[in-house]
């Protein structure tokens, strides 16, 4: 007899638990140095805590207005104004939401509908091909050229057709660490000019760039910034990924679709966090030096394994370091990544978990938002296999 769960169908049957959550769990299991899961383990900035625990206090404890609070809106605003010198209304361009993700979804959820077709380049941060399928579109997948994880934009060229509604770029990118540069921007421009695509920009890594280099956010170009949404994160930014809070930036023509499904979704988010950051953001060095921060973090991480089996490009951005095993195995990489726990007690994400097919060219990406402590005795563990 079929019993009535056993015959309820899936909207996504290949998709499993996300990856982050295995390793992390596997990593718990087994006692290991967990460099999977992108968090940091070192503490918020006190001064954001008490300015939470400050408007506990004060009362701000009911629902937020559906856009996000009045005053984060106009704090955003102003930073992306400095930052990129692109202006946006408060009022109509900005949405406070339930992290980047959360963003993500609300932008696609907005404009995708079925068997529209979504360019994604891969490998790609794992929430981009399910939030697709979930609202009908076809993913359509570019590999990125590796060493560099370079987008080859002739091919690009070859995947636009009428069916196209949307692309998604993610600069820096997760989990390769490479980022887009201007002449990448000046592609996709011409591109997409006199077409319908809407562009779709995950941007929360925007402060975390390395060896001099500026982000290159897609708002620097007016004839990008007309058709894109833009999404970033305050728990990349300020090392509280346990509050999930981000928000969207978008033409208010294209930000009026958004608010009607991030409502339905959250809503409005945390409230007294709302109030707390748009406090914080009042003085720009809690964000300005994150890059010098985390290149000291990956230039630690990387000295301390010279002389390991591994090989290594330096990332560009992010928090997130690719080592390639090829000198080490030919195991397959979630393969390796599980020895790597059972075996030496140390926890990467192998890569082939952001694609949506599988791959293998060899690499686990280690996150380095770490304590130098915990690097150090990362890189011993690796410098001995």
């Amino acid at each position: 007899m079929i019993s009535f769960t056993d015959s309820v169908p899936s909207k996504l049957p290949n998709t499993a638990t996300s990856i982050f959550a295995v390793m992390t769990q596997l990593a718990n299991d087994h006692g290991a140095v967990n460099l999977s899961q992108g968090f940091p383990d070192f503490e918020v900035s006190p001064v954001l805590i008490e300015l939470v625990a400050k408007h506990m206090r004060e009362g701000h404890n009911q629902y937020a207005p559906m856009p996000g609070l009045p005053a984060l809106r106009e704090a955003i605003a102003g930073k992306t104004s400095e930052l990129y010198g692109a202006d946006y209304d408060p009022d109509s361009e900005i949405t406070v939401t339930a992290g980047a993700t959360q963003a993500i979804y609300a932008a696609i959820s907005a404009f995708v509908r079925d068997e529209d077709e979504v360019i994604i380049f891969e490998p790609a941060y794992d929430s981009y091909i399910p939030a697709v399928k979930l609202n009908g579109g076809m993913p359509i997948t570019s590999k990125l050229k590796g060493p560099e994880f370079s987008i080859d934009w002739d091919e690009v060229r070859r995947l636009i057709n009428n069916r196209t509604k949307m692309i998604i770029i993610n600069s820096p990118n997760n989990p390769t660490g490479s980022i887009l540069g201007s002449e990448d921007l000046r592609q996709l421009e011409k591109l997409v000019k006199n077409s319908n695509i809407i562009i779709l920009s995950d941007e929360v890594y925007e402060h975390i760039v390395f060896d001099g280099k500026r982000h290159e956010s897609l708002c620097r170009y007016p004839g990008l910034a007309d058709r894109s949404l833009i999404c970033s994160s305050f728990g990349k930014t300020f090392h509280a990924t346990g509050w999930k809070t981000g928000y969207i930036v978008a033409p208010s023509v294209l930000m009026k679709e958004i608010r009607k499904t991030h409502q339905f979704m959250v809503f409005c988010t945390n409230t007294p966090v709302q109030h707390a950051i748009a406090e914080f953001l009042k003085e720009d060095k809690y964000y300005s030096g994150l890059g010098p921060f985390f290149q000291a973090k990956r230039d630690f991480f990387l000295k301390e394994l010279e002389g390991s089996r591994f090989r290594f490009t330096p990332t560009g951005g992010t928090y997130f370091q690719l080592l390639n095993y090829e000198g080490v195995s030919d195991s397959g990489e979630m393969e390796f990544a599980e020895y790597l726990v059972k075996e030496h007690k140390i926890a990467g994400v192998p890569v082939t978990s952001f694609y949506n097919k599988g791959h293998n060219d060899h690499y686990i990406r280690f996150c380095f938002a770490k304590s130098e402590e915990t690097l150090k005795k990362a890189a011993e563990i690796l410098c001995k296999i």
